[in-house]
């Protein structure tokens, strides 16, 4: 790539303060050809870096790309698989609180039909009781009238008793006073008879 260049030397020479000479300095000269030369290979140094560069832009670029496109692809992997999951764990939990919910709903309707038949049993429990209440208080009147109905015929009773035990006294005391008079002409007819008796027994 690179030319070997022969450049031509040229001494100058100078007098020192000792009246010597000596070599002060070396130039090269560089002829008109030889910068163009220079140059060029300067510019196609350049395209070769910028050559070189491109390369690996266009690699870095392909590399980036194809990595983007590997992340892509695991990332788009990644999401389906978090998705499928999540899809499988929302149907695997939406199924069970599905089944909690239909059972739910289950037992509130027993519950609803369980209350609606207590509520029945309730009314008609109340109704019975009304009735009952409703009957106790006819029993109760119907006891009250006849224990009134009770007094008043012991009441009745009792005057009654009265009034026989009175009569009964009453006649007690005429058969009394018929017996004792009975029983004094029987006793006045025997000693009468005594009487006779011994007087006939006296006479005869």
């Amino acid at each position: 790539m690179f030319r070997e260049v022969t450049l031509q030397k040229s001494e100058t020479l100078i007098m020192d303060k000792h009246g010597k000479k000596r070599p002060l300095v070396t130039t090269h000269v560089v002829p008109d050809d030889v910068g163009g030369e220079v140059q060029n290979m300067l510019e196609r140094f350049g395209a070769d870096i910028n050559k070189a560069l491109l390369a690996k832009r266009k690699r870095l670029e392909m590399y980036t790309k194809a990595s983007l496109k590997t992340s892509n692809q695991k990332i788009e992997h990644v999401w389906k698989t978090q998705q499928e999951q999540r899809q499988k764990l929302n149907h695997e939990f939406s199924q069970q609180f599905l089944t909690l919910f239909q059972q739910w709903d289950i037992d509130v309707q027993k519950a609803e039909e369980q209350e609606e038949k207590l509520t029945n049993i309730f009314r008609q429990q109340q109704k019975v009781f009304q009735q009952a209440r409703i009957v106790q208080s006819q029993r109760l009147k119907t006891i009250k009238q006849l224990y009134d109905q009770f007094l008043k015929s012991m009441e009745e009773l009792e005057k009654n008793n009265e009034n026989l035990l009175a009569g009964a006294q009453s006649e007690l005391r005429k058969e009394m006073a018929m017996l004792q008079k009975k029983i004094m002409m029987d006793t006045q007819q025997q000693e009468m008879a005594t009487v006779r008796k011994s007087l006939q027994s006296m006479l005869f």
